[in-house]
């Protein structure tokens, strides 16, 4: 299996419970990918590792962050050696599935947003799990030493998720694609409510605007 984000390090219990009662073995999970190196994400990286032997992969520009823990800032957590660096628009493969990562920086240097295709009945579906567009903090858009490019990258980021074809919009917080109202229709008659096109163009539009609005301030 494939496990994106890990999220806190006290997480992984929950996860790898919820994962048994799926009917999965958590340790095979073979591959670990994150969203992006934010603690909420990737704190919890390197105990699934230690619990499982996964190949840990990420994006280049967040490979520092990863190996040294986010060291020197607020925002630690337990560092992790990253067997794979991807780039944009590399594949991650496994048990014929293919998702390809895309570098969508702004959120973090090395945000990432995963795009598959899956086929149910006969029909094809893209799938978009997105990493983070928000903005945290807008005093950090213009003159943030650490990370002087970060107005110019969030430009091209919403340039390219405006871009990427969605049919099933998946994210890196559940609350940016309504897991919870969704997850509560399933089964009970009408289309899938996981598969929302509009859904998707609605919140990259949204975070756009709000990036726009930030610049103003």
């Amino acid at each position: 299996h494939i496990l994106i984000n890990p999220n806190f390090d006290d997480s992984v219990p929950l996860i790898q419970r919820s994962v048994e009662k799926l009917g999965f073995r958590f340790q095979d999970i073979k591959i670990v990918l994150i969203s992006h190196a934010h603690g909420d994400h990737c704190a919890g990286t390197a105990r699934v590792k230690e619990f499982t032997g996964a190949q840990v992969m990420v994006m280049d520009k967040d490979v520092d962050v990863m190996e040294s823990g986010a060291k020197g800032t607020r925002m630690g957590f337990p560092p992790v050696k990253v067997n794979r660096i991807l780039y944009d628009k590399d594949d991650v493969t496994l048990g014929g599935n293919r998702l390809t990562a895309h570098l969508t920086p702004g959120h973090t240097k090395g945000n990432t947003t995963y795009t598959m295709q899956v086929q149910e009945d006969g029909r094809t579906y893209d799938v978009v799990i997105l990493g983070s567009a928000n903005v945290n903090d807008a005093h950090q858009l213009f003159d943030y030493k650490p990370y002087p490019e970060m107005l110019p990258d969030f430009m091209r980021t919403f340039e390219l998720l405006k871009s990427l074809p969605c049919d099933i919009f998946l994210a890196s917080h559940g609350k940016f694609y309504g897991l919870a109202e969704k997850y509560a229709k399933l089964g009970k008659g009408g289309p899938n409510p996981f598969v929302d096109p509009a859904g998707y163009r609605a919140h990259v539009n949204l975070l756009e605007q709000a990036l726009y609005s930030k610049m103003a301030w």
